[in-house]
Order: structure tokens, then C-alpha cells, then sequence
């Protein structure tokens, strides 16, 4: 008799290894990447650099130490790698260069604040990166220790958008563009005007000016969505600016022969329903931009959920060496396949990568002949691939976590495709549990994804296998207002949610409960962010589900205005209205006017540094739940933003784990 195989634990989260950014060398031979570990006494992360060849033979350590190498960049003569480093102060981060062949890595900026995305210039000499300068209160604290005991006296806010969630209160400092001699150290600041940020910078083929996003509105805080293109040159001089049409722009890029910038970009202001789109605009001015992938209607670079992946950075659009495509990724019901568009008109929609499963990051060598890729599926987080484009062949080259996971149990996936109301395709996947047995009953969980414009699809979710492990049936869909569905699939719900997605959740969840394997009452809920949101709403309009889950979710859009790290931008959702205007739309969508009605058992979960869905929402939910006398518990995080369950401190996300285990638990068995 065989013996029988372990199953996936809360604490298996110390022994992942992931992932985090991958770059193939100029002549694709060598990919680098970032692999980060846990060190489990501590707590804390550590990331090094590993080397891999393409043609499969192994991996090696490239840097060493406890501390975060992380962002590496060839140099175009694939002599060195720049990477940031905070080997020297673990609050810092420097840019490092270390010669490929041998050699010890070197400091080329001392800088105090933040670096962004950096590239290096096309004859390997200079890097251009953008940078946030420390304010002179945190200066002083840094270089007097009585201050830095004391901390912050006081914070003196002047801008809208003062805090984003994952970092903090934000300095008054903006984003300038810097550049930096690799060989010298000699620095020099290219912006210097003190009301705008500048992002994403990125150099012409022929090094001469330089690429980067701004928004130049008299209130951009006001404004936030009217971001332009600007050029300048690299050794100093005016900015142009290059015409393009209003709305929110990622990463900027040169085409090959310098003629034109390719960007990611949405038209319009307020409309996040839309897909992000691949754009083409000539640097000369003389021409309109064009929009290369809005007839395919794809989202791109559209997000997939998961929580055991670190998200690589966002770089320009990929062009190919003739400059005929751009290759991007994009989500694709459920899936995040590779792709590539012509730059001129017409020409079909090229799939480089697909199948089940999602492409996080591609880059190719200098002459298009190779690619290195990231890819997961539901099966593994995250692993390195390469892809011949010749010869159109792929080649895994890492099994990173093949020890952790090839002796386990996950259970079984079925993708699941039913009807819902207004007769839409519900899209979907059920995991049972391990040693499954269809003559058994099993308790069941549904999991709603945050977003609300998100994808789950076939990449790894560990909470998801962890509760199968412990004898649930867990299953999830795509409702309406999910992305890798087109426009109008994301749209049904802007500025109504609670309608078309809820009628979604519940017809997936009836569908779902009529297979003989699930107890149909014995089903429970549960979901974070715009997911808690819905778990917070199902409450209040159905006693379907047996125990319910909430977390950094949302109950009362009218006291979430103005208090999230996206602020008034809430207003996007109700006809660019403030509550003030009118108050009524957003009472009806805020779950708490509905809670009187709610009796399932609830558990409230929260951190209390969420700047994303500050923790007084969790609050107000906890405590109206209680004054109407439903079980309910609240589990509050200290020190943790609003993405715990992906980046928060491991043993925090064990507990999480074992508290969502815990009440359903009590509730469902």
C-alpha cells in the first residue's frame, strides 16, 4: 500500500524560495534574477542575484550576504550588471555595478532617499534613474541619535496624495531624473522643478536624450490621470514635450531606430474600467498616437491573483530589433499569456507564450533570437523559462521549488465554465481536497479576488491549497468587473458594485453547491480588499453562507473617502461626484447600510498600517456586527500594510492562515 503523501501547511511559507525579476544578457547566453529566501529566526527577507545559462546548464550564486541585491540590469556590452543594494544600510538602496566575468561589486551612488527605475545608457558608460531626495526633518534624525530616538514630532501635510500604503507617509520631495557616470561616480540631476514628479526614464538608442513621464497640470494632485511624455536631452537642456492623448501613461520606451516612444497607456480620465493598451506615438510630434492593441480588446500587463509572487517592475514596452513588434503580456480569462502586435496597421496578434498558465516578465537579447521568461501556474509559483524564436520552442530552466513541493499533495483542479445571470459565461476553478472521494459530503469555501479589476486564473495560490489540505472543496470565479474578460466585462460594475458581481457570486456559489460532493449547507465565504467588500455585502443580503471572513475590506464608502492612500479619487466610481454632491450613491454601495440584516458568523481581519482600505473600515464592521449581536472576532495586524497575505511578515501570515482556519473551523464542520 502506498504511503500516503503530505499536504501543503500554513508554515511551508518559510520554505518557498521566489523569483522576483529576470534579465537575459545582450547576447543570450546568461539570464540573471533575483531569487529572495526567508530566514525564519529573524523574520526577515534576504534576495540574492543567481546566474543561469540558456542552454540549461545550472544555476549559480552570483552575490552573497544577508541583505537585498535586487533590479538587476545588463549593460548593454554584457560586460557588467548594475542591481540596487542596501548592503551597507538596510533602510538605503544604492546603485551597485559588479563586472560579469569576476570582480567585486562597487557603490556608484551615495545618495539619501529613494531610487526607481533605473537603464543603463546605450554605450554602457551612464545610468539615468529616477530619485526622491530624503526631507531635511528625516535628514537631521538620521545624523542625531537623541532625535532619531525621539521619531517624528509632527508632519506637515500640503498635498493630496501624502501616503501610499506599503510605504508610508510620503516626503514633500518629488521624482527627479538623475544620471550617473558608472565609471567616475560623477552625478548630475537633469529635473529639477520642484512641483512635478519625473518617472520612468529611459534613454534613445543613440544616447542623446531621454524619455520620462510627467504630469505638468497646474494641480496634479487634482489631476492625477494627466500624465505627458517628455523628452530631454542627456547632457542638459529644455524638455519637449510629445503630444498624446489625455489619460494615465506607464514606461515609456524608444523604438529601435529612435522615430518613435511606445508606452502603456489608458485615453481618458476616470475610466479605470478600461484595458491598458499598448501605444505608439512619434517622438518628431508630427504624427497622432495610435493605440496598437485596442482592437484585440486585452488588458495588458492585466494582473492574475496570487500570494506567492513577488511582481516583477513594470519596464517599457518591448520592442523587437527591426522595430516591426512590441511584445507584451497581457491577462487572458485566467490566463497571462506572451504576445506580440505589429507596429503598423493591420497584422494579426502574435501568441509567443500561452496555454494555462501566466508569463510575469519577458526579455529578449540584442538580436531577438532569445527570450528568458518568468511563468507560473497552478501547479508553481514562479520558475525561469527561455523561449527560441526561431525556432518557436520553450525550455524551463529552474524548478526552484521542487523540493517543497514535489513530495506534496495539492489536490485536484477543474476548471469550471457555467451559466450566470443574463445568461454570462461564469469562469471558474475548483480545488478539492487531497484524497478526495466523490461519495463523501465536503464542506465548501468561496474565495472572492480583491481589485475589483483582477483576474484569478491558473497561477499558484497557497491559501487556496493550504484550506484544501485541511478537507474544503475551495472555489472561485471571475464575476463581472474582473479583468481578462474585455471592456464589458470590467464595466457591468463601475460605479455599481454590489449589482451585476454579486448576482454573479451567488448563481457561481448555487451552481457550485448542486454537485453531489458539496454540503450545501456548509458553505463558507471569503475575500480581501474589493473581495471583502463583497464579503461584507453578501452578509447583509443573504444567510446563504454558513461563516464568512472578511479582510482589509471595505463597509462605508462615505467615510472612505479622502482616507485611503487613492483618496478622492473614490469619486472616479460615482460620476466624478464628491459625497458631499451627492451622498446617496454612495451609501446605497456601502455594505454597512445593509448590515442590520446580517446574522452569519464573521471574522473581521485587518492590518493597522492598511492605507489602501484604512483599518476603520474593519472597525465599523466589527462593531456594527457586534451591537446586532452576530459572532464575530476581529484579528488586527500591527505594523502590516494592506497586502499582508502576499508581502507581509511570514509569521503574521501563519497566523492569518490558521485564524481564517480557525473560524471556518468552528463554523463549517
Amino acid at each position: 500500500m502506498a504511503a500516503k503523501r503530505k499536504t501543503l501547511t500554513a508554515e511551508d511559507l518559510y520554505r518557498f524560495r521566489l523569483i522576483s525579476d529576470s534579465r537575459i544578457s545582450p547576447d543570450g547566453r546568461h539570464v540573471v534574477y533575483v531569487l529572495e529566501r526567508i530566514e525564519r529566526k529573524t523574520e526577515k527577507r534576504f534576495a540574492d542575484l543567481w546566474i543561469n545559462s540558456t542552454q540549461g546548464g545550472g544555476q549559480r550564486r552570483f552575490t552573497y550576504g544577508n541583505h537585498i541585491d535586487r533590479y538587476p540590469r545588463w549593460s548593454p556590452d554584457g560586460a557588467s550588471i548594475a542591481f540596487l543594494s542596501n548592503r551597507l544600510d538596510d533602510k538605503q538602496y544604492q546603485i551597485y555595478v559588479i563586472p560579469f566575468r569576476g570582480g567585486e561589486a562597487r557603490p556608484i551612488t551615495d545618495l539619501k532617499g529613494t531610487i526607481s527605475t533605473y537603464e543603463w545608457s546605450p554605450d554602457s558608460r551612464s545610468i539615468v534613474f529616477s530619485f526622491r531626495s530624503k526631507e531635511p526633518d528625516a535628514l537631521e534624525r538620521d545624523r542625531d541619535e537623541a532625535k532619531r530616538r525621539l521619531g517624528v514630532v509632527a508632519r506637515q501635510v500640503k498635498r493630496v496624495f501624502y501616503k501610499l500604503d506599503g510605504a508610508g507617509f510620503l516626503p514633500e520631495e518629488r521624482w527627479h531624473v538623475w544620471v550617473v557616470d558608472a565609471i567616475t561616480r560623477k552625478i548630475r540631476q537633469l529635473t529639477d522643478d520642484d512641483r512635478y514628479d519625473d518617472l520612468n526614464p529611459s534613454w534613445s538608442p543613440c544616447g542623446g536624450s531621454i524619455v520620462f513621464l510627467s504630469n505638468h497640470n497646474e494641480n496634479p494632485d487634482l489631476n492625477p490621470e494627466d500624465v505627458s511624455i517628455f523628452v530631454i536631452p542627456a547632457g542638459s537642456g529644455r524638455l519637449r514635450p510629445i503630444k498624446t492623448p489625455p489619460g494615465i501613461k506607464f514606461a515609456p520606451g524608444f523604438s529601435p531606430d529612435g522615430k518613435q516612444v511606445a508606452y502603456y497607456g489608458i485615453e481618458g480620465q476616470g475610466q479605470g474600467w478600461k484595458n491598458l493598451s499598448v501605444w505608439v506615438v512619434p517622438v518628431s510630434g508630427r504624427g497622432k498616437a495610435r493605440n496598437l492593441t485596442g482592437v484585440f480588446d486585452l488588458d495588458v500587463l492585466g494582473g492574475t491573483a496570487t500570494d506567492l509572487t513577488v511582481e516583477p517592475p513594470m519596464d517599457p514596452p518591448l520592442w523587437s530589433a527591426d522595430g516591426r513588434k512590441i511584445f507584451f503580456t497581457a491577462a487572458r480569462q485566467g490566463n497571462g499569456p506572451l504576445y506580440a502586435v505589429p507596429t503598423r496597421r493591420g497584422g494579426d496578434l502574435e501568441t509567443l507564450v500561452g496555454g494555462p498558465g501566466v508569463v510575469l516578465q519577458a526579455t529578449f537579447d540584442a538580436a531577438n533570437s532569445r527570450g528568458a521568461y518568468l511563468f507560473g501556474d497552478r501547479t508553481f509559483p514562479v520558475d525561469l523559462f527561455t523561449i527560441d524564436l526561431t525556432k518557436r520552442s520553450t525550455r524551463r530552466l529552474t524548478n526552484i521549488n521542487n523540493r517543497v513541493l514535489g513530495p506534496l499533495d495539492l489536490g485536484e483542479t477543474e476548471e469550471v465554465t457555467s451559466k450566470g445571470p443574463d445568461r454570462t459565461d461564469l469562469h471558474g476553478w475548483i480545488i478539492k481536497p487531497p484524497d478526495f472521494s466523490p461519495r463523501k459530503k465536503y464542506p465548501a469555501i468561496l474565495e472572492i479576488h480583491g481589485g475589483p479589476m483582477l483576474q484569478y486564473g491558473n497561477l499558484f495560490m497557497h491559501e487556496f491549497y493550504f484550506l484544501a489540505a485541511q478537507g474544503y472543496v475551495v472555489f472561485f470565479c471571475n464575476p463581472r468587473g474582473s479583468q481578462g474578460y474585455g471592456e464589458k466585462h470590467s464595466k457591468a460594475i463601475w460605479g455599481d458594485w454590489g449589482k451585476a458581481d454579486y448576482g454573479d457570486l451567488m448563481a457561481w456559489t448555487e451552481n457550485l453547491a448542486r454537485k453531489s460532493y458539496i454540503d450545501g449547507k456548509r458553505i463558507g465565504v471569503t475575500g480581501g480588499s474589493y473581495g471583502g467588500f463583497m464579503v461584507n455585502w453578501m452578509i447583509g443580503h443573504t444567510t446563504r453562507f454558513r461563516a464568512a471572513v472578511t479582510q482589509r475590506s471595505i463597509v462605508n464608502m462615505i467615510s472612505k473617502y479622502g482616507t485611503g492612500d487613492y483618496n478622492w479619487l473614490l469619486e472616479y466610481r460615482f460620476g466624478g461626484k464628491p459625497p458631499w454632491e451627492h451622498v446617496r450613491p454612495y451609501w446605497n454601495q456601502s455594505p454597512l447600510k445593509y448590515l442590520g440584516k446580517a446574522k452569519t458568523p464573521t471574522l473581521v481581519i485587518h492590518s493597522e498600517q492598511d492605507h489602501r482600505c484604512p483599518i476603520e473600515q474593519g472597525e465599523q464592521t466589527f462593531v456594527a456586527l457586534k451591537r446586532l449581536g452576530v459572532p464575530a472576532e476581529m484579528v488586527r495586524f500591527p505594523d502590516e500594510p494592506h497586502g499582508l497575505s502576499r508581502t507581509g511578515r511570514t509569521d503574521r501570515r501563519i497566523v492569518r492562515l490558521k485564524h481564517i482556519l480557525r473560524w471556518f473551523e468552528r463554523y463549517l464542520k
